[in-house]
């Protein structure tokens, strides 16, 4: 069932996105409401489950991590496609998965330190699973921009963080992945409490946490927000350019910064350039999304497919790459 967000829960739940460790006086004086207001606000988000938890957006690049995308086409067994999914949702190298409607049945990402690793892991699963596999394409992230959630309050400023990049192997100790373990899933947890799990100072883990943000392994305190509570669905755009200079493509980043429906810019290493993401309320909303796209930049775009995203999920490999980074 929808859930109708008013104007305050609205604002909270913008705030709350653009980050999460945001105190809820800092949060009152924002939105001019009591902090009262705001604590029991925040708890009914999370009690209707509109709030699946506070998050911190953790760069693999930035821990030694390539990531790598897989796209498949799968055949119409049920049983065999459920039994693939229950496998990849227990594999210890993967980072995320999605099932979808669309152009692909499946996309999942891989995290490896090297080529070769990842070489063994597709390969492994690719010829387990040859008899549901109809088609398959592989590819390899470059950046990912990440959106602030624009779309509960129409807000065309956004901001984002850059996910993926140059891949670099920061030094990290067992507090630092102690910290970042918690905050994973647990972003908003006091700074105290926090400090009493990992039996260390409140000044010693603000000091590591502002050290982790300069090094971009943390880049943002976010919220996970069920869209199916708000009556929205998720929506990925494959796009095919015909060529793209310097200045169109600034234009296509300032065209999805601006658009309050948009979650993700991701630039990839696959027979397409680009994926977009938007969370909209139909298809028809996401279709008039693309033909705007199209009419703003005709001589860019020559194709797109499309995806719905009907599940997804972080998987294993975002608690392995913070036990052994």
């Amino acid at each position: 069932m929808k859930t109708k967000l008013d104007l305050i829960d609205s604002k909270i739940l913008a705030e709350l996105d653009k980050n999460c460790r945001i105190s809820n006086t800092i949060l009152a004086k924002k939105i001019r409401k009591s902090r009262e207001t705001v604590k029991y606000r925040i708890q009914q988000l999370q009690n209707k489950g509109i709030i699946e938890k506070f998050i911190t957006s953790i760069n693999p690049n930035k821990l030694g991590y390539y990531m790598f995308k897989v796209y498949l086409k799968l055949e119409n067994i049920p049983e065999e496609r459920e039994k693939f999914f229950d496998e990849l949702k227990h594999n210890k190298d993967i980072y995320w998965m999605g099932i979808s409607d669309g152009a692909f049945d499946c996309v999942f990402a891989i995290l490896s330190k090297s080529i070769t690793g990842y070489f063994s892991t597709i390969n492994y699963l690719l010829s387990k699973w040859e008899h549901l596999i109809v088609s398959k394409v592989l590819g390899t992230m470059v950046d990912t921009r990440q959106y602030n959630k624009k779309l509960f309050t129409n807000d065309k400023n956004g901001e984002f963080v850059i996910f993926g990049g140059d891949v670099i192997n920061n030094k990290v100790d067992e507090l630092d992945l102690k910290i970042l373990t918690i905050l994973a899933n647990d972003a908003r947890i006091p700074l105290t409490e926090l400090a009493r799990k990992i039996n260390s100072t409140v000044e010693i883990i603000r000091s590591r946490m502002k050290k982790l943000e300069e090094r971009e392994i943390i880049l943002n305190y976010r919220i996970a927000v069920d869209f199916n509570k708000l009556g929205l669905e998720f929506f990925k755009a494959i796009i095919y350019f015909r060529t793209l200079s310097e200045k169109d493509e600034k234009s296509l980043f300032e065209w999805m910064r601006t658009n309050k429906n948009s979650l993700y810019y991701i630039r990839s290493l696959a027979p397409w350039e680009v994926e977009f993401e938007f969370a909209v309320e139909s298809y028809q909303q996401f279709n008039s999304i693309i033909n705007d796209l199209r009419k703003r930049f005709p001589n860019v775009i020559r194709n797109y497919e499309h995806l719905i995203m009907i599940y997804e999920t972080w998987m294993p490999a975002y608690k392995e790459m913070l036990k052994s980074s």
